[in-house]
């Protein structure tokens, strides 16, 4: 009897570990699915996620958000010019500058090539505006050194509050057209 519950309390140990170990892969998987691996951000999957509980959290309280569509200028320009690494230290940087320029409550995410988005919550209209100013000029004014030279960038930003009854894709739509219309007008 007692050698039998000594076994058995050894195989619920090792099913424990067992456990714990696959949770820490589908962790690790799900980390995967949701992020670009190259800037370690969410990526559009990830991104869904964080604006479904805002549209949510507008829905049922009111909490105003904002989504900043943003679009690196020139990359294809900077992969010819500086090479490929100096494509990805771009976006690296940019990227490590949008989380630098937001709140912790806010969501950073790489849709993908040279498009990131801003998910800012908590804010109105007027501060969805000032907050993608800043970070226009922020990106701007931040030189990025790639091997020993200056490579310039800038970025456009599009900018749509988040209305009631929005779904991610609309929501996501309009602030991408927002982004073309600025791309336009420079």
């Amino acid at each position: 009897m007692r050698g039998e519950r000594v076994e058995l309390e050894e195989e619920i140990a090792r099913l424990r570990q067992e456990v714990a170990r696959l949770e820490t892969r589908v962790a690790e998987l799900d980390h995967l699915a949701h992020s670009d691996s190259l800037v370690d951000l969410p990526n559009r999957r990830g991104l869904d996620r964080a604006l479904e509980a805002a549209i949510a959290a507008n829905e049922r309280h009111g909490v105003g958000a904002a989504l900043l569509y943003v679009d690196v200028d020139n990359l294809k320009m900077i992969n010819d010019g500086f090479g490929h690494g100096a494509g990805d230290a771009a976006l690296i940087h940019v990227a490590r500058r949008l989380v630098e320029g937001t709140r912790p409550g806010d969501t950073v995410a790489r849709l993908g090539g040279d498009e990131f988005v801003v998910l800012l919550t908590h804010v109105d209209a007027e501060d969805a505006c000032a907050s993608a100013q800043r970070l226009v000029d922020e990106i701007a004014g931040d030189g990025l050194i790639h091997e020993g030279q200056p490579v310039p960038l800038s970025v456009a930003i599009g900018i749509a509050p988040i209305e009631k009854g929005d779904r991610p894709n609309e929501a996501l739509a309009r602030a991408d057209a927002a982004m073309y219309a600025k791309k336009r007008a420079a």
